[in-house]
């Protein structure tokens, strides 16, 4: 109580400190502090975010309604230097009585430490100045203002602004817009002078921005200007630029209505002292030169090897080292195609999605060949990487197994492997991290480790015995990944060797679409030490234990301190127990729990094969990093052991005493999976973003299988997840997370998260975590891990809390602090808050943003 007595006082002091600061402790007499902007429209006052953007002065920042920056920066000292030399001319003598004690060269030092100036010059740097009312910046907001609603159609707005004073030294800034009537197009005309760009014009079938009836927007126009820019760049237009479209615009005799005349002017000429004017030209490629190892420093010596093929010419300052179907099949420029802005682009996103080159570089000149003056010849500079590359790194990681873990690898890639472009990357990393959850006699920090070895081999093409052309063309960039790894674990879980291989195919069907096939994937997980089970997971082996201590009648199961012995008496207890050996009865809840341990024990102990084949396909409408207003759709189907089981079928291959097939004297996985991942942010502007998440997962066995992998199930909890909740310890259903790790075939999870800036880099965020995981249709028999009907969704728990980020631009730090606010794990009725404390509460750090 007196610790927490001393926190609340310290929080009551500081707090009444920050408060006590006067914010306009720094604005000179005779001067306001702006202290809000109100945009009154036609009476009423108006939220728009463009037009607020149009402001010259906005108020400081606020958090929580609080000026913090400001008053941070009110707490600093603006002339530290002149203040600690000031204080020496106020005290004859203390100047030379400290440097008696300390030097004179210290004395001078101190002025400059952080506690004289350093601290000073921090509040500055973070705290922000008052913004002082500036008539003058008034005045060109409100014409930014008058601007912004003239281009929306309003012509004759009127403007006007008031400054209202709310306290001492604090007003606000009151913009009084009148818009009157907005202007509405009317009649739409054209005058296209080149008769060729009039054709294309009349055949496009693209719908235009200008609209009969639709309010005048200055947006449009640009709109309109960069459609036809495009469209007529796209069909031969070589040197047509959006400078070429300009707008006849009359309002005269008409009542707020606008005609418009669209006009395109011919081509303009410059000739050394004179230009001139001419109709544009629709070019046609006449050839498609390849240089294939282009730098600036042969630029000018002499071709030494050369190919034609298809039509492309090849061209090497060296031998020629690639296949030329390699390089071709990246180029979407053909001899006798029209010149057009897309395949060039698509061309360049082709050739560097190879991976072998640098950054491509595509250039036109027109061809002098060509009496009419209508070829271009297409020349591609294409720069080849370094054959060998290699590469290290070294990482800080956290995760839902490790609270700490250091990992390193080293990765070697080769190119042009087989002279196609392809490429062979060759990896093997180490990890070694600190877990309290694992078993650690020894009580070593660092008690979790794993290394392996990775190959990936990508060809850029699908890579079938047939064509796939007219399924997949190649402006969907296709791509073959043929990989094969190997990992060693020790200390996480049962200690795991795993296996893994296959082949996948990538494409993308549209610029923001991704799919991808994974023909085969093959996964061996070999447990190493499936003996150390109930070390591992003790909340099972204090189960068992519990029970034993009632049930037991074997001393020889027990060691001196009256437990179980592992793994004997463990295995020989539960054996007695599901043999009749004991007084328990198969009806017993404690006799039902034995056999649920057991269950689970079987489940995780049992080594994997999977061999598996699934589909993934994503959708994204997210146009680059700093786009806050997108979806993002993935959806993935995944089959595992069904080809092994017809195969097993019609070849008639025996089955084993459990009825089920083997591959390698084991028995395979069988099972169907699918999921579904929704993700949807919202901008609100000034750095405030709305994002929410569903997901949904659900993987079913059958035929050789009666439950779903360990690697392949799922968990809940954890910093991207529910973080009211620590990893795997969060369900299945109502069952309060009886295991170590919990995790079942069946996922639901919904997230909201509000996020907004605090100070500087630093944002903050609240957020509402929903979701649970479930048994169904496997062979678990515990009724409350199970999901039976729709009455289970009052299972899903809920999480809600706060965090902090910090944005480092390349990457994010996370700290969010989860409280569980509907707890399913108790009986209905005393679900909601039981647990909404600081004692039960989780702190999750997290690197990026969770979705």
């Amino acid at each position: 109580m007196k610790k927490n007595s001393t926190k609340i006082t310290a929080f009551i002091l500081i707090a009444t400190f920050i408060c006590g600061c006067n914010a306009v402790k720094r604005v000179p007499d005779g001067k306001n502090l702006l202290v809000k902007n109100n945009i009154i429209v036609n009476g009423k006052q108006t939220n728009d975010e463009i037009a607020s953007n149009q402001m010259y002065q906005k108020p400081n920042g606020t958090l929580l309604g609080y000026r913090l920056r400001l008053n941070l920066y009110n707490l600093a000292n603006l002339n530290p230097d002149s203040t600690y030399q000031a204080k020496f001319k106020n005290n004859p003598g203390l100047y030379e009585r400290q440097a008696k004690i300390l030097s004179a060269k210290q004395v001078d030092r101190l002025g400059q430490s952080f506690i004289n100036k350093g601290i000073h010059e921090f509040l500055k740097s973070t705290g922000e100045p008052p913004v002082i009312i500036d008539t003058a910046k008034t005045k060109k907001s409100l014409l930014r203002l008058k601007f912004y609603y003239f281009n929306n159609g309003y012509f004759n707005v009127a403007t006007d602004y008031s400054i209202d004073s709310v306290a001492r030294k604090k007003a606000k800034v009151n913009y009084l817009i009148t818009t009157g009537p907005a202007y509405t197009l009317d009649t739409i005309k054209t005058n296209i002078m080149t008769p060729a760009l009039d054709s294309l014009y009349k055949t496009n079938n693209e719908p235009s921005f200008l609209k009969s009836g639709k309010q005048y927007k200055t947006a449009d126009f640009e709109e309109e200007k960069n459609r036809l820019t495009t469209y007529f760049r796209n069909h031969g237009a070589y040197f047509f630029q959006p400078t070429y479209v300009t707008f006849d615009i009359d309002t005269i005799g008409k009542k707020n209505k606008a005609d418009v005349t669209l006009i395109v002017n011919n081509n303009n000429i410059q000739e050394r002292d004179s230009s001139r004017t001419e109709p544009f030209k629709l070019y046609k490629i006449s050839d498609v030169n390849i240089y294939t190892d282009y730098s600036p420093a042969n630029a000018k010596t002499k071709i030494t090897d050369s190919t034609t093929y298809k039509n492309f010419n090849l061209y090497s300052y060296k031998k020629l080292k690639y296949k030329p179907r390699a390089i071709t099949d990246a180029i979407f420029i053909n001899k006798g195609s029209t010149f057009s802005d897309t395949r060039t682009t698509l061309s360049s996103r082709y050739l560097n999605n190879l991976k072998i080159f640098n950054y491509p570089s595509i250039q036109y000149e027109v061809d002098k060949r060509d009496s009419t003056a209508q070829s271009l010849i297409a020349n591609v500079y294409l720069t080849p990487r370094k054959k060998y590359s290699f590469g290290a790194t070294f990482d800080v990681t956290h995760s839902n197994i490790q609270d700490f873990g250091i990992g390193a690898s080293i990765s070697e890639t080769i190119r042009n492997v087989f002279n196609r472009a392809e490429t062979l990357e060759i990896s093997t990393r180490l990890n070694i991290g600190s877990s309290k959850d694992m078993a650690n006699p020894n009580d070593n920090f660092f008690n979790v480790s794993e290394y392996g070895v990775d190959l990936k081999l990508n060809f850029p093409r699908i890579l079938l015995p047939f064509g796939t052309e007219k399924i997949i063309p190649k402006r969907m960039i296709p791509s073959t990944s043929i990989a094969g790894g190997f990992s060693k674990q020790r200390n996480i879980g049962l200690d795991k060797e795993n296996f893994t291989g296959g082949i996948s195919y990538n494409w993308s069907p549209k610029r923001n679409n991704t799919a991808k096939l994974e023909l085969l994937n093959a996964q061996f997980v070999r447990n190493l030490n499936p003996n150390n089970y109930f070390k591992v997971y003790t909340s099972s082996y204090n189960e068992l234990n519990g029970i034993a201590g009632t049930y037991n009648t074997d001393a020889a199961n027990l060691d001196v301190n009256q437990n179980l012995k592992i793994p004997d008496g463990t295995a020989n207890f539960t054996n007695q127990v599901l043999t009749n050996q004991t007084a328990l009865q198969p009806g017993d809840p404690d006799y039902k729990d034995v056999e649920s341990i057991e269950e689970r024990r079987v489940r995780l102990t049992e080594n994997d094969f999977i061999l598996a084949t699934s589909y993934t396909f994503t959708k994204t409408t997210k146009k680059d990093l700093a786009d806050n207003t997108f979806y993002q759709f993935k959806t993935k189907i995944e089959s595992a052991g069904t080809l092994l089981s017809a195969v097993s079928s019609i070849g008639n291959l025996p089955k084993n005493a459990n009825g089920n097939y083997e591959i390698f004297n084991l028995e395979y996985s069988e099972y169907i999976k699918t999921e579904f991942d929704y993700i949807k942010h919202w901008d609100f502007g000034k750095e405030k973003v709305l994002a929410v998440r569903s997901f949904f997962g659900i993987a079913i066995p059958f035929g050789n299988s009666n439950y779903i992998p360990f690697s392949r199930s799922y968990y809940s909890g954890g910093s991207n997840d529910n973080r009211g909740w620590q990893p795997y310890a969060l369900g299945p259903g109502s069952t309060n997370a009886v295991n170590d790790f919990n995790e079942a075939n069946m996922k639901i999870a919904m997230s909201a998260e509000f996020r907004f800036k605090i100070l500087g880099d630093v944002k903050g965020a609240i957020f509402a975590d929903a979701g649970n995981i479930w048994n169904v249709l496997d062979n678990v028999i515990d009724d409350k891990a199970k999901f039976n009907n729709l009455n289970d969704l009052a299972e899903i728990a809920l999480g809600t809390g706060f965090g902090l980020r910090y944005d480092l631009s390349f990457f994010v730090i996370r700290l969010d602090l989860g409280f569980k606010t509907y707890n399913p794990a108790h009986e209905k009725g005393d679900r909601w808050f039981k647990e909404y404390n600081f004692g039960h509460s989780v702190l999750n750090f997290g690197i990026n943003y969770p979705f």
